[in-house]
């Protein structure tokens, strides 16, 4: 393996999303350095925030139909029984909902929880909240998808937050997912939720840490052996 291979394995990957904003914010950071320096030195992190913002690192997701993995890297802010949206047709009856908050500092890739079909896409203008707001799921601009599974439908739901300001979805209707498989992005602060089928058995609490693809949040099947976990 060659020096160049070796480097370019150890740096995690763009996402092409991210392509324009670094290159604006590059050549912001060329224009105002050659005034003010000290505008450059600003612009110059300003430029490396962008990047690390867009960064598409690989990850490893378990391989079992019985998990549900984390749809977004962020902290878990919200576990409890909600009326889904009601352009998801998931019914009127509360279901399991458990919401992933990302902050501008977290990868902002979102990744299918479960392996299914999309059977449903559902885009909902609205208002920009802070995405940790439970009010948030009501009133803020949305984009949901619901994911047809041999355990039921899941419903994953990217919320627009206060920063954020653009939704992006990867897929459309029909296509086949698996779990862990990127699926959309979200532009700056915002929020994923992610709601459950009756037959799972949510295994985070309110604040764990979650990585998207990886942190498993619940498991399916009232049979399923008990699992232990250490957080941290």
């Amino acid at each position: 393996m060659s020096i160049i291979d070796s480097i370019r394995r150890q740096l995690t990957p763009i996402h092409p999303e991210g392509y324009i904003f670094v290159a604006a914010f590059g050549l912001a950071t060329l224009i105002l350095g050659s005034f003010f320096s000290a505008l450059g030195w600003i612009g110059g992190i300003a430029t490396a925030w962008c990047i690390y913002f867009f960064r598409d690192p690989a990850r490893h997701t378990p391989i079992d139909d019985t998990l549900v993995v984390s749809p977004a890297d962020g902290v878990v802010s919200s576990i409890g029984f909600f009326i889904a949206p009601p352009e998801l047709g998931l019914g009127v009856e509360p279901l399991q909902r458990i919401s992933v908050f990302m902050s501008v500092f977290d990868c902002h890739v979102n990744r299918a929880p479960v392996r299914g079909r999309v059977v449903k896409i559902a885009y909902r203008p609205g208002v920009f909240l802070n995405a940790d707001l439970d009010k948030a799921s009501e009133d803020n601009e949305r984009n949901g998808i619901v994911i047809e599974s041999a355990a039921g439908r899941f419903g994953v739901v990217q919320i627009a937050g206060l920063i954020a300001r653009r939704i992006v979805c990867f897929v459309r209707q029909g296509e086949s997912l698996e779990a862990g498989e990127r699926f959309g992005l979200i532009r700056f602060g915002s929020r994923v939720d992610v709601y459950l089928p009756s037959a799972a058995r949510v295994l985070v609490t309110i604040g764990s840490k979650a990585i998207a693809g990886e942190t498993v949040l619940a498991e399916l099947g009232a049979n399923a052996p008990r699992r232990n976990f250490k957080s941290g």
